[in-house]
């Protein structure tokens, strides 16, 4: 499966668009009237600020800060880049804000403070405490960071956590774990050598003694070397406290026969003769970023017996730390923890660990193309397993609770558990296994409009985020110079670019459709012509022969313009039961809507069909289907011949015997809510409704227009379904991700 590729435009652009930044501010209750303000501000804000006054507790009850993390940095040591300084610090910090959202529904806050002295740092942050519920430190160069996390936690009554030291700790010793558990070995008899004595290493290897490595067994070297008792040159007092009492004196000289290696170090520090030289069964860990001490290629090369872990997404065994900080935070907010010990740090590791050995959910598996199972390429979960969120946090709030740094303990844990299970918004768990379902699948696929740049854009992202190749229709001059214009000028030799002037099938095209249109009223001046200039034409009649997998258009002309066009080729109209499908997502839940492309007035006989397509959609997209047929009448009243055919559709599909849920006709707010629903105890839906059926393409572009302009629903859509092949067509206003998300639907053949 090729690697994803991410350019420096792609990356400027993702941080501008649509808004620069990664994050906004929203209000979590109604500010709409003057009592709302009231009761937000003065006078009604009095109250809980007595409350919280006399009570501090109370704070996590009437404020945000039990689930509020603030992310600070002062820019010393950001990523792989060095000093960068707290505003070149931004992006990054800003990135992990939405990392915690993202992955455990934690509120965050990027802080960058203006200063390289550990005092007015400590200070700073240490005044804001009263404001968060925990503080992750971030990107502080060493030794600094260990003194302010020190006195920070020393001083402070929340959870303080440099993740640069203790989140690569924790998901190392998930890995280390599993790898031992792997080659039969126990923790407390393998030598261990770690070379590179910063934060992440230091923190390594002081969790794993505290999980149960011996002293002795444990070997850290740095840039000159083997940490000795004795020695003078380059040493610190954290350093110190890992000086063993040995003769060896170089990183060669220790890896020979050790069990396990870890490197937070730099690219090449490993050669192949260490590795030849380790005992049975190697566990290494290359944890250099963004190239490791040693790759797996390399390791195995000369050790089929290796187990080997990197920081790297292409390679197996990911030491990643979004596996750990969110889940961390998230079980220490939820027991208004004082403090992130070591136990809670043991807790997430083990459970991390546990879960790799469970069988895979099929969504993870497809996320990579391929079958997991525990074993040596597998010891560590994936950052995309949707386990996590109910599976550590309870583990890490249990060690809190055992060890008293709870505040308030969980009673119910298996309510806890579930309600993290809910945390999450299902329709970020529906994309990414649409995406990974594009990704496996490979689908080559057809860009009609080559001559737009928000197709090309999409184009290219679809190619180099590895969903398949990309085949544009287009004049190559024409691409070509689009491409740089958008900054993409490099993707030109990446990309297919195909029309009706290079083609080797051009007579097949062109004969194929004169047998479809002559008794049309075409004749074959009409049909060249038709194959030699319309896009969208010719894209179809590709599609048609298989030199694509799937049709993405409709970005430059209105969707009835192109559907015509469309229907040369293929039999995608009402007649033939095609149907459009637009999925709107909101707060969490996702609404089906049809039809919005091809019937206008949809009889009733009409109306099933696209229920039955909708449902089929709903499937594809991993819901179970609840259809409504929706109008301004529930249940017959009030009377109207216009809602006639919305009362008769159900009894249609009584006949066709479908398999799922469907009833009507009714109002939209008894569709979609459940205590609305108990007013009709005889209706047949179990729950809200997740397909809308509308009387007719007017009032479906109506609703979703107004969804998504109004209540700023995301809208994926309309999906062509009931067609022979995957055909997408995007509206007009597409942007390139929205152009970019139709080729996934396409790929995935959703429809």
């Amino acid at each position: 499966m090729p690697k994803a590729k991410i350019t420096n435009e792609e990356a400027l652009a993702f941080h501008l668009e649509p808004t620069p930044g990664k994050w906004e501010v929203s209000a979590t209750v109604p500010m709409t009237t003057q009592r709302d303000l009231s009761l937000a501000y003065s006078p009604g804000v009095a109250v809980p600020c007595e409350a919280i006054a006399e009570n501090p507790e109370l704070a996590y009850d009437y404020t945000n800060k039990g689930n509020l993390v603030a992310v600070i940095s002062n820019g010393t040591a950001v990523l792989g880049l060095g000093n960068l300084g707290a505003l070149g610090s931004k992006p990054v910090m800003e990135g992990k804000s939405v990392l915690f959202k993202r992955f455990a529904d934690v509120n965050s806050i990027d802080i960058e403070l203006d200063t390289e002295d550990p005092d007015e740092f400590i200070k700073a942050v240490k005044l804001m405490g009263p404001t968060f519920g925990g503080i992750n430190l971030e990107d502080i160069k060493a030794p600094e960071c260990f003194i302010i996390e020190q006195k920070l936690k020393e001083e402070m009554d929340i959870p303080v956590f440099h993740d640069d030291q203790h989140g690569t700790a924790v998901i190392c010793a998930a890995g280390l774990i599993n790898a031992l558990h792997l080659s039969g070995k126990k923790i407390e008899d393998v030598r261990i050598v770690l070379n590179g004595a910063g934060a992440a290493g230091i923190a390594c290897i002081e969790l794993l003694k505290s999980m149960g490595a011996q002293h002795d067994n444990c070997i850290v070297c740095d840039t000159k070397g083997v940490i000795y008792q004795g020695r003078t040159e380059g040493m610190n007092q954290w350093k110190s406290a890992h000086a063993v009492k040995t003769e060896l004196r170089s990183l060669e000289d220790a890896m020979n026969g050790a069990d396990v290696f870890l490197g937070v170090s730099v690219k090449g520090a490993v050669t192949q003769e260490m590795v030849k030289s380790m005992a049975d069964n190697p566990v290494i860990f290359a944890m250099a970023n963004p190239d490791p001490e040693i790759t797996p290629e390399e390791a195995h090369e000369v050790r089929v017996d290796a187990i080997v872990a990197t920081g790297r997404s292409d390679y197996p065994n990911q030491v990643n730390n979004v596996l750990g900080f969110p889940y961390l935070f998230r079980g220490a907010l939820d027991i208004h923890a004082r403090a992130i010990n070591d136990e809670m740090k043991i807790a997430c590791a083990h459970a991390l660990a546990r879960l790799a050995r469970e069988d895979v959910p099929d969504e993870v598996a497809l996320a990579y193309g391929k079958s997991l199972s525990f074993g040596r390429d597998y010891i560590i979960p994936t950052p995309f397993d949707p386990r996590l969120i109910h599976r550590i946090p309870p583990a890490v709030a249990k060690a809190g609770m055992d060890t008293g740094v709870a505040r308030r303990p969980i009673i119910d844990m298996d309510a806890y558990e579930h309600g993290l299970r809910g945390r999450m918004d299902p329709t970020q768990s529906i994309l990414r296994g649409l995406n990974a379902r594009a990704r496996a699948a490979q689908s080559r696929m057809i860009f009609a409009e080559g001559d737009d740049p928000r197709v090309l854009r999409a184009a290219v992202t679809y190619q180099r985020s590895g969903f398949g190749k990309a085949l544009v229709v287009g004049r190559p001059d024409d691409v070509k110079a689009k491409l740089e214009e958008a900054g993409l000028g490099d993707a030109v030799r990446e990309l297919d670019v195909v029309n009706a002037a290079n083609t080797q099938h051009f007579d097949t095209y062109r004969d194929f459709l004169y047998n479809r249109l002559n008794r049309k009223g075409f004749d074959r001046k009409d049909i060249h012509r038709l194959v030699a200039r319309d896009r969208h034409v010719f894209s179809a009649l590709m599609l048609a022969h298989g030199h694509g997998d799937g049709l993405v258009t409709g970005a430059t002309r209105k969707s009835a313009h192109v559907l015509e066009k469309i229907n040369h080729v293929f039999d995608a109209d009402a007649d033939h039961g095609a149907a459009g499908v637009t999925a709107l997502l909101h707060k969490g839940r996702i609404v089906l809507i049809g039809d919005t492309l091809v019937h206008e007035w949809p009889n009733e006989n009409d109306l099933a069909t696209i229920a039955e397509r909708a449902a089929g959609v709903a499937r594809h997209m991993g819901l179970e289907p609840r259809v409504a047929f929706v109008s301004f009448s529930t249940f017959g009243y009030p009377v109207s011949e216009r809602a006639e055919k919305m009362h008769i559709a159900p009894t249609v599909l009584d006949k066709r015997g479908v398999d799922f849920e469907y009833e009507g006709e009714m109002t939209v707010d008894v569709a979609l809510n459940a205590k609305a629903q108990e007013h009709y105890p005889f209706q047949r839906l179990s729950g809200p409704a997740n397909i809308l059926v509308v009387p007719a393409r007017h009032s479906a572009s109506i609703s979703v227009k107004l969804m998504q302009e109004m209540g700023g629903a995301t809208v994926v859509g309309p999906i062509l379904s009931g067609v022979d092949k995957p055909i997408q067509i995007c509206s007009t206003s597409s942007t390139a991700n929205d152009v970019l998300n139709m080729a996934v639907l396409a790929a995935c053949n959703i429809g």
